[in-house]
């Protein structure tokens, strides 16, 4: 497989909704391994498949303690209790804001094997596969912000697409 490459908001790829993965396979593992070495390089703690124009329910995340593969993702559980946190992204560079979400998640995956798993996350890792799954729905962290944080945004926003659709 070729190597990955990060895509900019403004590219229309990041705003589909990602289509379920059917087929597990060495070129899925493989796509997942080139995922996370870019995930890595750009210093990254997450990256999903659309950020890289590939339009398929997967990320790769590393809170700090490991490389997880999500593939297929479900949150079944989203906390009442919600924390601001700044975030950033790579689709989105050099704009940093916090965005509100909920402190803990349960998740249902499936491993870049198929196999089933579900967890209880809190914290950072709960921030971050809130976060990944946002992309695999279309969905920016810069959705979440207010008007006004979003009109102060614009101008650094509308220079990046400039710059990412030419």
């Amino acid at each position: 497989m070729v190597r990955v490459t990060v895509i900019y908001i403004g590219n229309p790829i990041l705003r589909d909704v990602s289509e379920k993965v059917e087929v597990f396979d060495d070129e899925l593992r493989q796509f997942v391994k080139e995922l996370s070495k870019t995930m890595y390089v750009e210093d990254g703690v997450g990256l999903a498949a659309p950020q890289v124009a590939i339009s398929q329910r997967l990320f790769v995340y590393d809170p700090g303690d490991g490389l997880r593969v999500v593939v297929n993702p479900e949150i079944l559980f989203r906390s009442d209790e919600k924390v601001k946190i700044e975030e950033g992204c790579l689709s989105i560079p050099g704009i940093y804001a916090d965005v509100v979400r909920p402190a803990s998640v349960r998740i249902r995956y499936q491993d870049e094997y198929g196999h089933y798993h579900e967890d209880d996350l809190t914290d950072y890792p709960a921030r971050i596969v809130q976060h990944e799954t946002d992309h695999l729905d279309g969905i920016l962290f810069v959705d979440y912000l207010s008007s006004a944080k979003r009109a102060i945004l614009k101008p650094k926003l509308d220079q990046i697409i400039k710059e990412s659709v030419g």
